[in-house]
């Protein structure tokens, strides 16, 4: 087996008995890969809103103040007594980061499989992906066409599964399309060429003129700005032209899904032959996904008694559409890797100026547009 590398820095994020959160730079030693497994050299990976969850978790990112750890850069923030409760079974546990990523296999286990994905360019799943090297399974590995830029297959899971989740999910609930929040970020870019290949409605909800400009100059039917004064009127009228009955919501706080919900059903309203003081009888389903906006949910009861508000999540969907399903997506994100599932980064940055307080606070922020990506070996 190739000898394995002798240093490796790894991202830690830890929350204190004494309600603080340290962030750290930390030495983690490279571990021989089993039969089964890989080690990959990581060489890019996206920072997702998902990361950011476990990244800052409910600190209060205000109190934050750059510190150093054992020469490296480190950050501390202050915790409240209502976030620490929501942490409790994290504390204590110097926890790993990075969902996804993308490197090079540089040694493998003894098993065919392993030694299959030797010195191949492979997307990578499975947790602890802000650092320099990783040991996992092979079936955390996507391999990746040869002459990949791993920049490319930096974001082959999350954001693209997602909105492959999404399509599959409306098929198979009956929906005709979507209502898609956020709908300017890099997912809901996919997203939208996904359903224009694929001929399934899609309404595109955005928060300003840029990011109208944006999905319209890629060909979207629908983009409306929820800031708009015509906004509900606007998206009645696409809902009873389109007839979808689906919403997927980044934003999770405050009474933008209601509004859509009632909106939803206003247009249903408009196809009824007759009166019902229950409201139409057509079914509306929210599905709630992200927490850009992190105030509670607003619910105002104006949509009838026809509909559910649910989380969605990729993990339990590819569990329930079974190892089938989620192949075929896994093949069609290979398949469209720089077309239909292509990322687009504002900011490339190392593991140290993750750690630059500035930085944080800037990809904390998680402003549509601005996609940040670590280079674990930048400046090697």
């Amino acid at each position: 087996m190739t000898d394995l590398p002798t240093s490796n820095i790894q991202m830690l994020t830890l929350i204190t008995p004494e309600g603080k959160l340290h962030l750290s730079l930390a030495d983690a030693p490279v571990q021989a890969p089993r039969e089964d497994q890989v080690v990959v050299k990581v060489l890019a990976a996206p920072i997702n809103p998902s990361d950011l969850g476990l990244l800052v978790g409910a600190a209060d990112m205000s109190t934050a103040r750059a510190t150093q750890q054992h020469g490296r850069p480190a950050i501390e923030a202050e915790v409240s007594p209502a976030g620490m409760r929501a942490m409790a079974g994290r504390v204590g546990e110097a926890m790993p980061i990075g969902n996804e990523a993308s490197g090079i296999v540089i040694a493998a286990g003894s098993s065919p499989a392993a030694q299959a994905l030797m010195g191949k360019t492979v997307a990578v799943l499975g947790g602890a992906m802000y650092t320099q090297y990783r040991t996992l399974p092979v079936q955390m590995c996507l391999p990746l066409p040869d002459g990949t830029n791993p920049r490319d297959g930096a974001s082959c899971f999350v954001n693209p599964l997602t909105a492959l989740g999404f399509v599959e999910t409306v098929k198979r609930e009956g929906h005709t399309g979507i209502v898609h929040t956020a709908a300017a970020s890099n997912l809901g870019q996919m997203l939208n060429r996904i359903c224009l290949a694929d001929g399934m409605p899609l309404i595109n909800v955005v928060r300003s003129q840029a990011q109208f400009d944006l999905l319209k100059g890629q060909g979207a039917r629908y983009v409306l700005d929820s800031t708009s004064a015509s906004f509900m009127d606007d998206l009645t009228a696409a809902l009873v032209e389109t007839g979808i009955t689906c919403a997927f919501d980044a934003i999770g706080g405050g009474k933008l899904g209601a509004q859509i919900l009632a909106c939803i059903e206003a247009a249903a309203v408009k196809r009824m032959k007759e009166y019902s003081r229950y409201g139409s009888d057509t079914f509306k389903q929210l599905y709630i996904y992200g927490a850009l906006d992190v105030s509670p949910t607003t619910l105002t009861r104006s949509f009838g008694f026809q509909w559910s508000v649910s989380g969605w999540l990729l993990t339990p969907f590819m569990q329930k559409v079974g190892p089938e399903v989620v192949e075929k997506m896994r093949a069609r994100v290979v398949a469209e890797l720089t077309t239909t599932f292509a990322s687009q980064y504002s900011h490339e940055i190392s593991l140290e100026e993750a750690l630059n307080l500035e930085t944080l606070h800037a990809y904390n922020a998680k402003r549509t547009g601005d996609k940040y990506l670590i280079l674990p070996h930048k400046g090697d």
